[in-house]
């Protein structure tokens, strides 16, 4: 299964153990060296998607503030599927390194 880069990013934040929507935006900025900065509502459309897709799950909520927070957790699917992307992508990086640095090459005539 291939997985958007925020999606894949949301699943790698949570390998961390059970987290919050607003702990998932930061492990997911981080993760992405800044270059990623999901707001509430693509996080949330994300989590509903990843839940739908039997890859994520609520792990329970707490009351902080007179507020609701729920966490989410990766489940044993979203681990191999997220392994399984983290695979795909490896042996893609390499062939674009092999392509883009591809060594000496053999001179015509056999020089």
């Amino acid at each position: 299964m291939k997985l958007s880069e925020q999606s894949y990013l949301v699943l790698l934040a949570l390998t961390e153990g059970p987290t919050h929507g607003y702990g998932i935006i930061t492990s997911v900025r981080r993760l992405s060296e800044d270059k990623v900065k999901l707001g509430a509502g693509t996080l949330y459309g994300a989590l509903d998607r990843l839940g739908d897709q039997g890859l994520v799950e609520a792990a329970g909520e707490e009351v902080v503030n007179g507020r609701n927070r729920r966490y989410y957790r990766l489940t044993g699917q979203g681990h191999a599927v997220l392994a399984a992307e983290t695979e795909r992508m490896a042996r893609l990086a390499d062939l674009a390194h092999r392509l883009l640095n591809p060594g000496p090459r053999p001179q015509p005539g056999g020089a």
